[in-house]
């Protein structure tokens, strides 16, 4: 019987995504992994953001620049660690740290007089393992299928993060009134804890089921080695690691700017109604996602290709950039918010995950963080100071920085188109090798 279940299972999986039988019970630990990570971070997103409302662009863009410089130390000692310390420990031993650091901030929070400096260090370090979790996670990911098997599973466990999206702001919009806005980092904390199981298992399968136990070593045993500033050398001379580099940080600067008007229009509300409004609006955002990632990405990036699953969403931003300038509403901006969100999370995002298929391990492992967090965070504290420059300096208003956004997304367009087309060639390359 539960083998005729199985077997139902995995004809359902293939005929939704075309995923393979003997990569379901390694995509679905993937996925489930990642629902409780994106629960996890989603449920204090929303405590954090609620926070920014308090303070001014100025003072934004400050924090900003402070986490710019934390991210970068962080990012280097994590090097130093995957460059000493054996993998399987690595990888489990950061969401433990994580999850003790998130305990230790409700408890500060009762304990020091000052709320005000505890809420800042709090939404730096939120911001700090906003990016850091995913970014070892899909390091862990790149590094369990092979590129072909990457085509068919990422967007599948996409939508477990879509999932997990969609039920991580669900539990501050309905119970932070009750359950008070500090209790939500211990619950924060638990998933965090829950994940560990999982990373041992898939490095199980990965050398079973996945047969991928020679993917240049077994990371349940093997050391990286080499230094722990290798990540940054490498990004700075590949060709192919700076184009995702500019990928992410031109998505960064339309972020920034959508984030910081809605921070505004948001301000005049009381900090537990924006918890509870910035949750549903992610939740919004996540079903959308949820179904683009099940049933739409895997399909474009294997019919069509990676350059226009890597361009689509962009210039999909620029058209809604330029309508937004020549209607600069609240509706307008929220919509385009919810569909830049919901487009990178369900098709952006897994495909340009995949991009880490193609590189060697150690530039996985210790460049891909450089590329996710330190540019990412340094995109940040530009484009913050720069959205700062525009509206509290020359005094810009909604439609003007619209039209720079437009700009910018064009740029990014260009690019993603680039970085898929050096991604296709490489694989074709790689198939005649073989």
């Amino acid at each position: 019987m539960q083998a005729a279940q199985d077997g139902i299972i995995a004809r359902a999986a293939r005929a939704l995504s075309e995923i393979e039988p003997n990569e379901l019970k390694a995509t679905l630990v993937a996925t489930l992994f990642i629902f409780i990570l994106m629960a996890s971070y989603y449920i204090l997103r929303p405590v954090r953001d609620a926070m920014a409302s308090d303070w001014t662009d100025s003072e934004v863009s400050f924090l900003w620049n402070i986490n710019f410089f934390i991210s970068a130390g962080i990012v280097a000692i994590y090097g130093f660690a995957v460059s000493r310390a054996r993998l399987r420990n690595v990888v489990p031993a950061m969401y433990v740290f994580f999850a003790i650091t998130f305990i230790a901030f409700y408890f500060s929070v009762s304990l020091l007089a000052d709320r005000g400096l505890v809420d800042k260090a709090f939404y730096l370090w939120v911001s700090v393992f906003a990016l850091f979790h995913i970014s070892v996670f899909w390091t862990f990911m790149a590094d369990t299928f092979n590129p072909g098997q990457a085509k068919r599973v990422f967007a599948i466990i996409g939508a477990g993060a879509s999932a997990g999206a969609l039920v991580g702001p669900a539990i501050p919009a309905l119970f932070a009134g009750i359950l008070g806005i500090d209790t939500l980092m211990l619950i924060a904390s638990l998933g965090l804890m829950l994940v560990i199981p999982l990373v041992f298992y898939i490095y199980h399968l990965k050398g079973t089921e996945l047969g991928n136990s020679d993917l240049e070593a077994d990371t349940s045993k093997a050391v990286i080695g080499g230094n722990w500033w290798q990540g940054f050398r490498s990004f700075i001379t590949n060709p192919y690691l700076l184009g995702i580099g500019a990928f992410i940080l031109l998505y960064v600067f339309i972020g920034s700017f959508v984030y910081f008007e809605q921070k505004n229009l948001l301000a005049e509300f009381s900090r537990t109604e924006r918890t509870q409004i910035l949750g549903s609006i992610d939740w919004l955002v996540n079903v959308l996602t949820f179904g683009l990632a099940f049933f739409v990405t895997g399909r474009i990036v294997s019919r069509v290709g990676m350059p226009v699953a890597l361009g689509l969403m962009p210039i999909l931003v620029c058209a809604g950039m330029l309508i937004l300038a020549f209607a600069p509403m609240l509706t307008v901006l929220l919509a385009l918010q919810v569909f830049r969100r919901g487009g990178n999370y369900g098709l952006t995002r897994p495909a340009r995950e995949m991009l880490y298929t193609r590189v060697t391990r150690e530039e996985r492992f210790k460049a891909k963080p450089v590329i996710d967090i330190v540019v990412y965070r340094g995109g940040d504290a530009v484009s913050g100071t720069l959205f700062a420059f525009l509206t509290d300096g020359i005094g810009f208003g909604l439609a003007a920085v619209a039209m720079v956004g437009a700009g910018i997304a064009a740029a990014w367009t260009g690019v993603g188109v680039w970085l898929g087309r050096k991604f296709d060639v490489t694989g074709q390359a790689g198939d005649k090798n073989e």
